[in-house]
């Protein structure tokens, strides 16, 4: 046995209450090391004739990854409250007991010692992760402001260029405005969208506006405040969410805050708000040039006309704190996306989402960062995270070929067992966005790897999101590339991609709930055939999902209980399955 595979952590993704009444447990041990483990477990003051009332739970083996097992319990104790142990047998028949304290022999003497055990105090509903219900049923669509579409021309920059008639640049100007996602409301419902997300509409010199000059400010070049609350409430009629980018990690160098450190250098009201270490602050001075390490101020990366802020300067703190309730409080808005979250201190955001679930309980709250994040994922700061570490799993195998489905299948099996499944639940899934390369452009234009990439995600435990023209065939580069203007022009748009599109997000929808909460069952994943197969089971319902990246078709053999009934192409099926050469099948049965 090899017991230094073995872990367990209370109060973690490895023991966590999933709701008021149900404690989810588990454990990792080395890949195919062990063979059975029970959960010895009980209220910690439940005695009889001097002896504690323990039971035993067979637990279930829920995923694999390259290096490790991880097994599965929920229990619900009677008093919510739970002292538990584990008894592993490994391949050869060797057992052992594991606990609190670390290995012990399973003899009686030490299974009756209390201290050996883990403990589990209490399930206490407010320590309880829970995010808002409605994310987990959201389709997401995000959209980049200036590029989706111009609806009001007046307002559009002087040096605004004729819509679409270039491929952008870092500094082009193309008139997207509020008004023009307003128009084009009812075409983002045919397709299935029910959650918008923006990124930044406030007041700032660039097209992307990442730089913000005011925060209370609804950017001219987009509209102002009426016409955002004209669309957020025209969103509202259409069952849609509206969710805004809070740029809190920094701030534009030419907002009033920044300028008065820059006019009045040390004597600054706001010298506090920002991260100097010398002054002057000037651009070019001290060092201060782009793309040089040498700065006299904290910035965001090495970008001079991004100061940090101080977020730890209480001044900072309310400042952001009222634009954050301002926000909900005046216009109804349903989201905050937190950019550059991860270079923000944790006491900040704790106060952040006390603040904003003050103004509106059910605001979603999702921070950009690109790596693993348990530690902004306990309750008390967000409740998901941009999952690129998950869809870039996908993207590597079914895009760019760089790993076998079998590295796939560990990769997303190892993302899932880092947080408890109800952030799992919410997490924000996406192929590509405005800082990413789009997805037709990495998959080479190769249309049937999108689809495939795109179902795959859509098929899994998460709230999906298309990033604007993805459902039409639009590709590009890197920023800027990946920044093109949305094309409008019928005869132009990949009518076959939005068709898809469409088709895809109704699947969803109307298998929300196993798809979301189901459990998990891999069914293979092999690069010899290049199949990958899995079901979904929730409630005695199951989903299967096959998906085959060969270029010829290939066989594949599910034993239904029920009848069952391809309904991706609507048809009854046999358990002797032909899945399509670089297609997918979505077989249902009928219960």
């Amino acid at each position: 046995m090899e017991k230094a595979g073995i872990y367990h952590q209370p109060a973690s993704s490895y023991a966590y209450s999933y709701d008021a009444k149900t404690l989810h447990i588990r454990i990792r041990t080395k890949r195919l090391d062990i063979s059975e483990v029970t959960l010895i477990a009980a209220d910690p003051y439940l005695w009889k004739d001097g002896k504690w009332q323990s039971e035993s739970y067979t637990m279930r083996k829920i995923a694999e990854t390259e290096e490790h097992d991880y097994w599965f319990f929920a229990i619900t104790p009677e008093h919510r409250r739970l002292q538990y142990g584990f008894l592993l047998t490994d391949t050869e028949g060797e057992t052992t007991f594991y606990g609190g304290r670390g290995f012990f022999e399973p003899t009686e003497a030490n299974l009756a010692t209390m201290d050996y055990y883990f403990k589990f105090p209490f399930i206490h509903a407010v320590d309880t992760f829970e995010a808002p219900e409605w994310v987990g049923n959201t389709i997401w669509y995000q959209i980049f402001p200036e590029r989706f579409a111009n609806g009001n021309p007046a307002i559009s920059p002087e040096n605004a260029l004729p819509w679409g008639s270039k491929d952008p640049n870092t500094t082009d100007f193309f008139g997207g405005d509020i008004e023009g996602i307003i128009e084009h409301l009812d075409y983002l419902a045919e397709l299935g969208i029910n959650g918008v997300y923006l990124t930044p509409v406030f007041e700032a010199p660039t097209n992307h506006k990442y730089d913000t000059v005011d925060y209370k400010k609804i950017d001219p070049h987009f509209g102002d405040k009426e016409t955002f609350r004209k669309l957020v409430q025209e969103a509202h009629k259409r069952g849609i969410r509206i969710m805004l980018d809070a740029v809190f990690n920094h701030i534009g160098d030419t907002s009033a805050e920044w300028q008065d450190v820059v006019l009045n250098e040390e004597k600054s009201a706001y010298r506090d708000w920002f991260h100097i270490h010398s002054f002057p602050v000037r651009q070019n001075e001290n060092g201060n040039i782009e793309g040089e390490p040498t700065l006299s101020y904290d910035t965001f990366a090495f970008t001079t006309h991004m100061p940090k802020l101080n977020t730890a300067n209480p001044e900072v703190q309310k400042y952001l704190l009222d634009i954050a309730t301002y926000w909900i409080r005046e216009f109804d808005i349903d989201g905050w996306r937190l950019d550059v979250a991860n270079e923000v201190d944790h006491a900040f955001w704790k106060e952040f989402k006390k603040a904003v679930q003050a103004e509106k309980e059910d605001i979603y709250i999702l921070g950009e960062i690109w790596h693993d994040s348990w530690i902004w994922l306990l309750g008390d700061e967000f409740h998901a995270v941009m999952n690129y570490p998950f869809t870039q799993t996908i993207i590597e195998n079914f895009i760019e070929e760089k790993i076998t489905p079998e590295q796939m299948v560990s990769g997303i099996n190892e993302q899932y067992m880092r947080y408890p499944n109800q952030v799992n639940e919410v997490m924000f899934n996406m192929l590509d966005s405005h800082d990413t390369a789009r997805i037709l452009t990495r998959a080479n234009n190769d249309e049937d790897k999108v689809k495939q990439a795109l179902a795959f995600m859509f098929a899994h435990t998460g709230s999906p999101c298309i990033y604007y023209g993805t459902e039409i065939g639009m590709d590009g580069g890197n920023d800027p590339g990946c920044r093109k203007c949305m094309e409008w022009d019928e005869t132009k748009q990949n009518q076959d991609m939005l068709a898809f599109t469409k088709q895809l997000i109704a699947l969803r929808k109307d298998n929300q709930a196993i798809i979301t909460s189901g459990e998990l069952t891999w069914l293979g994943a092999s690069s010899e055939t290049g199949i990958t197969a899995f079901s979904k089971e929730l409630n005695g319902e199951k989903l299967h999902f096959l998906f085959n990246q060969a270029k010829e078709d290939k066989d594949f053999t599910i034993s239904f209980e029920n009848t069952a009934t391809d309904i991706w192409n609507n048809r009854a099926v046999t358990e002797n399955l032909v899945v399509p050469a670089k297609g997918f099948l979505v077989i249902k049965e009928n219960s």
